[in-house]
Parts: structure tokens; C-alpha cells; sequence
């Protein structure tokens, strides 16, 4: 479908064959959405792993991606997000699903000394892409393992942030059908309470403890 209104079951391009893309790939492919998914040059065999671990998802190159997803999910290290293809995201609904791990990473002093939320950061490279942050706060091993049907008292809940109020609903959409509460968390700098260290990173929260979490401290006390 690529870029202009996104469907009711929107195709999810991802750029990332790692473990969160493939577990990402594999609840989109059971909620009904076209998958396709784009991974390393280094990485052999893809089309093998891919049909073994994500069956349904179809293996595409980086440019049969951006032209054929409605939603394109960027799954990769964070210390590789230059080798994504901003320049071809312009208009295109990007989720941000990176974080930044000084461990895998290492320390990117750049970045550390940058008081920008990462997305932000990442958003800066493309100012004309739809960028939004989200996937990113619970591990993948948790992905299949917490998707819960719509009105389960359990059910954990996922945020978007964004300043693309559109790209937000459109996310939220896709959270709620592959089994998780969305919870719009506002603008884009809002998302530091999604990265690592930060109070909703790798939590099981309800979608109203989630909320708390995402409002900024100024309008809690207003």
C-alpha cells in the first residue's frame, strides 16, 4: 500500500530479522496484517529463517519495504539506525522500537551527552517522516507470552508517543490487535519514560498506570 491512507489492517514493513523483529512479525501475522521484513546484508539464508520462524511474513529488500508497508517498524541495534534508509521515509509512518544499550551499543558519547529522548534524536534525521516511539518497553520474550484478547482484566498495556496524532491512532490500532492496551502518551518527548532505566521501561502495567507514567509532571500538578 506504502505511503497515503493506511488500511483497516495496515502492511507492517520491519527493518530487523533479530528476535524482536521476528516476534513482532510473527503476532502481526496471526492479527491478520501483511508482514514483510528486511534484515542484515550479513545475515545468510534469510528467506529460510524467516519462513521457519516467521512463517507468513515475507522476506523484501529495504526498498520493496518502504514502497509496499503502510507502517514500517524499526527493529535493529541502535548504534546502527544511520544504516536505515531516512532519506526514503519522507511522509512514511515510522515506529521507532530502538533502544539505546550502552552494553550492545556501546557508549556512543554523542548520545549520552545529548538531552533529547532517542527518538527525538532518530526523528531528526528525517524531520519529514512520521515518527513515532513504541514496542520498545517490554522485552521480546514477553511479546507472545503477554498478548491478551481485547477486555482481559490482565491485559498489559503498550503507549505511543508521537507529535503525529494520526501515526499515533494508526499504531494504536495495530497494539490493540496483536493483543495490548494502547496508551497514548502524547508527544514525542514524552517517550523517555519508555526507554531503558526509565519508570515504564520493561514494566507490566495496566493501561492506567501506564498513563501516570506518560503525563508530565506539569500537568499532574496543575
Amino acid at each position: 500500500m506504502g505511503a497515503g491512507t493506511v488500511t483497516e489492517r495496515p502492511v507492517v514493513g520491519i527493518f530487523g530479522a533479530g528476535k524482536v523483529g521476528t516476534a513482532l512479525a510473527r503476532l502481526l501475522v496471526a492479527s491478520g496484517h501483511e508482514v514483510l521484513i528486511s534484515g542484515s546484508p550479513r545475515q545468510t539464508a534469510l528467506d529460510l529463517l524467516v519462513s521457519v520462524v516467521a512463517p507468513g511474513a515475507r522476506v523484501a529488500t529495504p526498498a520493496e519495504l518502504v514502497a509496499a508497508a503502510d507502517v514500517i517498524v524499526l527493529a535493529i541495534p541502535f548504534s546502527k539506525a544511520g544504516t536505515l534508509p531516512w532519506e526514503s521515509f519522507d511522509g512514511r509512518l515510522v515506529v521507532d522500537a530502538m533502544n539505546y544499550w550502552p552494553a550492545v551499543d556501546g557508549n556512543i558519547a554523542e548520545i549520552d551527552a545529548d538531552p533529547r529522548t532517542t527518538s527525538e534524536i532518530n526523528a531528526a534525521r528525517n524531520p519529514r517522516a512520521r515518527l513515532v516511539k513504541s514496542l520498545n518497553h517490554l522485552g521480546y520474550h514477553e511479546m507472545e507470552d503477554d498478548s491478551m484478547s481485547p477486555g482481559s482484566p490482565l491485559r498489559r498495556a503498550l503507549a505511543v508517543v508521537g507529535d503525529d496524532d494520526a501515526a499515533r491512532a494508526v499504531v494504536a490500532a495495530i497494539i490493540d490487535a496483536i493483543g495490548f492496551d494502547p496508551v497514548d502518551g502524547g508527544a514525542l518527548r514524552h517517550g523517555r519514560a519508555l526507554e531503558p532505566g526509565h519508570p515504564a521501561f520493561g514494566r507490566e502495567l495496566s493501561a492506567g498506570e501506564l498513563a501516570v507514567l506518560l503525563t508530565p509532571a506539569t500537568t499532574l500538578a496543575a
